[in-house]
């Protein structure tokens, strides 16, 4: 199975050694690394979840008997890494065997366009459509922006270098005639950016992840912060330039200091793995993923994992432009989702 490592019990001997039962015939172990995001953001804490549902270790209680519905023998890894572009880049090298990314940064990779001109992602392919990753404009507390063109001149947190958030906010501010040279840029992930803000180091900056972000609640409980309100005029414009990113709104209250709605752009989150995975195992982790285990472990983690169901899952995937896996896509056949 290319880019899958996989290992027999050959502890045998060892185990067996201190008294251990063994079963008759060992099973094997495979790995699965999922590339996530940074520490502080939505992609690690949710790529946590998706690789607790998916897998099912050697020893491991068996579905039917009440353990967890994850395919037997895998043992997946959640990976923090640089998010969206880095995981692109290591699923279409093999260093990776999945990882999660925006719909704008898969669909620029996969066609070699923007950023990746000349150096298209192939056989980047589909599992499901996640959630949606709302873009934060994040200010310090009492600061305001009557426009976007009022970041002209400072300091503004990008996000991290090859993120899809830094590809995608380029993007959207050159509309408001916002470039690298009007602003004194910082290429942060989310945890560096929201200390630099608390340590009056940036003026602003920017992310996409799934509401509630753990760094935002941190940098609201303490210091407090603010996010910028986004007009009708620079939405349109910011979802012309990077049709991926919708119109979508932050509730009041879901960051316990914003206590006013908040209009922005958002992206879907989306998991992906490579063409040369083996069709089978990406439909048992197919399987697997909509298991009621992993529907309890996803209600019972982290918010927004509450939103991702088997229901949305195929949602925006058709317009993004990026083949399903054919492991993924004979599930979504027999589910009776494809026709």
């Amino acid at each position: 199975m290319k880019h899958l490592r996989t290992f027999r019990n050959i502890a045998i001997a060892t185990v067996a050694g201190i008294g251990l039962a063994l079963p008759a015939v060992a099973q094997d172990m495979k790995f699965f690394r999922i590339g996530t995001g940074s520490a502080g953001g939505t992609y690690f804490p949710i790529g946590g979840i998706i690789a607790n549902a998916i897998s099912n270790p050697p020893g491991s209680r068996p579905c039917e008997e009440g353990g967890n519905c994850g395919v037997p023998g895998l043992v997946a890894i959640a990976q923090s890494t640089n998010a969206s572009a880095h995981n692109v880049n290591a699923v279409q090298a093999g260093q990776m065997e999945a990882g999660l990314t925006g719909a704008a940064t898969l669909h620029f990779a996969y066609n070699g366009v923007g950023v990746f001109e000349g150096n298209a992602k192939p056989d980047l392919r589909v599992i499901a459509n996640l959630f949606p990753e709302d873009l934060h404009l994040v200010l310090p507390k009492g600061a305001k922006l009557d426009s976007l063109k009022d970041l002209e001149g400072k300091r503004v947190g990008i996000a991290q270098a090859g993120s899809g958030t830094q590809i995608a906010v380029e993007l959207i501010l050159a509309t408001q005639g916002i470039t690298r040279d009007n602003i004194e840029e910082a290429e942060l992930n989310n945890t560096q950016s929201a200390e630099r803000l608390a340590d009056g180091q940036l003026d602003a900056y920017f992310y996409a992840a799934g509401t509630p972000v753990a760094a935002m609640i941190q940098l609201d409980n303490t210091k407090g912060m603010e996010l910028y309100n986004w007009s009708e005029e620079e939405l349109t414009a910011g979802n012309e330039a990077v049709p991926y990113y919708i119109k979508s709104k932050i509730p009041a209250g879901t960051y316990p200091g914003v206590d006013y709605d908040v209009d922005t752009l958002a992206v879907s989150g989306i998991l992906v793995t490579n063409a040369n995975q083996d069709e089978e195992l990406i439909y048992e982790i197919t399987k697997a993923l909509w298991s009621d285990t992993a529907r309890k472990l996803m209600d019972n983690g982290h918010p927004k994992a509450k939103v991702i169901t088997m229901d949305t899952a195929l949602d925006g995937v058709d317009g993004i432009g990026v083949p399903l896996h054919p492991g993924a896509e004979r599930f979504y056949r027999e589910a009776g989702m494809i026709q």
